[in-house]
């Protein structure tokens, strides 16, 4: 069955990073354009970042664009989000997705605050 499972979040303080990772499994990860979604409380689910299937293509949300950085190795599949110049507004719920699947993970929490 499809697993997606989030990690690397924490509490960070303003202007630190901090790198995600997301490991697939169950499907061709290959073949799939993979995404990274957040949610903060009170908030709706956004899109953050989107990276084709080779990794060759990348889009942002206008939010994190210059900021953070999503990335994949196929030989692992793994999914990354680095992200840099964190700002209390980036809190929430970190989660992956394999584009034109429905399935999620547990989401990894990301706390930035002083």
């Amino acid at each position: 069955q499809v697993q997606l499972v989030e990690s690397g979040g924490g509490l960070v303080q303003p202007g630190e990073s901090r790198r995600l990772s997301c490991a697939a499994s169950g499907f061709t990860f290959s073949s799939y354009a993979m995404s990274w979604y957040r949610q903060a409380p009170g908030k709706e689910r956004e899109l953050v970042a989107l990276i084709r299937s080779a990794g060759g293509n990348t889009k942002y949300a206008d939010s994190v664009k210059g900021r953070f950085t999503i990335s994949r190795d196929n030989a692992k599949n793994t999914v990354y989000l680095q992200m840099n110049s964190l700002k209390s507004e980036d809190t929430a719920v970190y989660y992956c997705k394999a584009l034109g699947m429905n399935y999620w993970g547990q989401g990894t929490q990301v706390t930035v605050s002083s």
